[in-house]
């Protein structure tokens, strides 16, 4: 089974990343996964740290000769901030003088919960491994796991449809052009009238010392039928893409197909009515599921939206507590994104690229590519005989 593991702090001198499961004989292909993390570190309105760090992986096992070998894969991105964190952040020193204690968390962050459980006094503790700097890593794996659904016809893609209050109007934009658009836009949204507005939003938060979040939409095509279980509830697959999404920092709430609007539909409406051609097999016209019935893909798109909050660490900061002194003070003014909402797409794209490996591995095994592939095509072979 497809399994990942990080390390490392938004600081500290590196980012590590462990993956087991991929098979023997994938040709993995560096410049690919470099080039997902530099799409994570674009975007209008991300902080001054994009400018210090060029993410490049570093391929430490798992790989030879550019082939997986089928044992773990490890990864490490080296953080280049970490020549002016050296002191603060050392592994060693037993100074506890160096840097400047945190003692005034930012409301909606990890940092007072996060010291109240662990026991620390100062919450840089926390905040170095909350930070969403660890999407780096996640980023790494999901190019990886993009190169195996690929052998497999599976293409995952990503882009913004909401920045505050600008939605994009994605009625007026041909299915066949929103991943080409999306990648134009310095804001990831297929739309050029609302991509204009969300950057004149965000040079409008930014001014006020403010933040902003939004929404994102990923869409898995080319998924066969049948990843995932009915079986148990941790075999769901819309389950499991859910709770992957949820853990990545500062998103609130994920939706499949048309999710929340279907509470407002009769019965009659709300589901994608079955037909069939002998050249198509079982289809669907609509897609309002999102791709997935009963835990299990069907053979449509899988659409996903994301819902992200601001992000909590403000120019202008909020009011918080200090945590010695107890005295009302404004939270600590930690250096931040004004908006991250095309980043999130890149890292919700990986997430969901991870799971959909993960399911695909699971059904047709993990071991050797090639009989991966045979698995899979005579999987394939039975459907078509339906």
């Amino acid at each position: 089974m497809i399994r990942f593991t990080t390390a490392g702090e938004s600081h500290g001198e590196v980012l590590v990343v462990v993956i087991e499961g991929i098979p023997a004989g994938l040709t993995i292909n560096l410049e690919d996964i470099n080039i997902d993390l530099a799409r994570r570190q674009r975007g209008y309105g991300r902080g001054k740290r994009m400018l210090i760090e060029t993410d490049i992986i570093k391929v430490l096992s798992g790989i030879r000769h550019g082939r997986t070998l089928g044992s773990p894969i490890t990864m490490s991105i080296a953080n280049k901030d970490f020549e002016s964190w050296m002191q603060v952040m050392s592994p060693v020193s037993s100074s506890s003088s160096v840097g400047v204690s945190l003692l005034r968390p930012r409301p909606g962050h990890a940092d007072l919960s996060g010291l109240m459980k662990y026991g620390v006094n100062d919450f840089r503790d926390i905040l170095e491994r909350a930070s969403a700097r660890e999407t780096a890593a996640r980023v790494a794996v999901g190019a990886v796991c993009k190169m195996l659904l690929k052998k497999f016809g599976i293409i995952v893609m990503s882009y913004t449809l909401q920045i505050g209050s600008i939605v994009a109007n994605m009625f007026s934009i041909a299915e066949n052009e929103v991943q080409q658009l999306a990648e134009m836009s310095y804001v990831r949204c297929p739309d050029a009238v609302a991509s204009k507005k969300m950057i004149e939003l965000i040079n409008e938060v930014s001014i006020n010392g403010d933040t902003l979040g939004g929404k994102i939409v990923v869409i898995a095509k080319n998924v066969l039928v049948g990843l995932g279980s009915h079986t148990q509830w941790d075999l769901k697959l819309d389950g499991r893409i859910a709770q992957s999404l949820i853990s990545i920092q500062a998103v609130k709430a994920v939706e499949f197909g048309a999710g929340s609007n279907l509470a407002e539909c009769f019965g009659s409406v709300s589901h994608d009515e079955i037909f069939y051609s002998e050249t198509k097999g079982f289809y669907r016209r609509t897609n309002r599921a999102g791709g997935i019935e009963g835990g299990m893909s069907n053979g449509e798109p899988i659409v996903v939206t994301c819902t992200m909050k601001a992000i909590p660490s403000l120019a202008n900061p909020l009011r918080s507590v200090n945590i010695v002194t107890k005295e009302a003070e404004t939270a600590e003014l930690v250096r931040s994104d004004i908006c991250a909402v095309p980043a999130l797409a890149v890292v919700a794209e990986a997430a969901v690229a991870i799971e959909l490996s993960k399911a695909l591995s699971e059904k047709f095994g993990s071991d050797c590519l090639k009989d991966m592939e045979n698995s899979f095509n005579m999987y394939k072979e039975r459907l078509g005989a339906l």
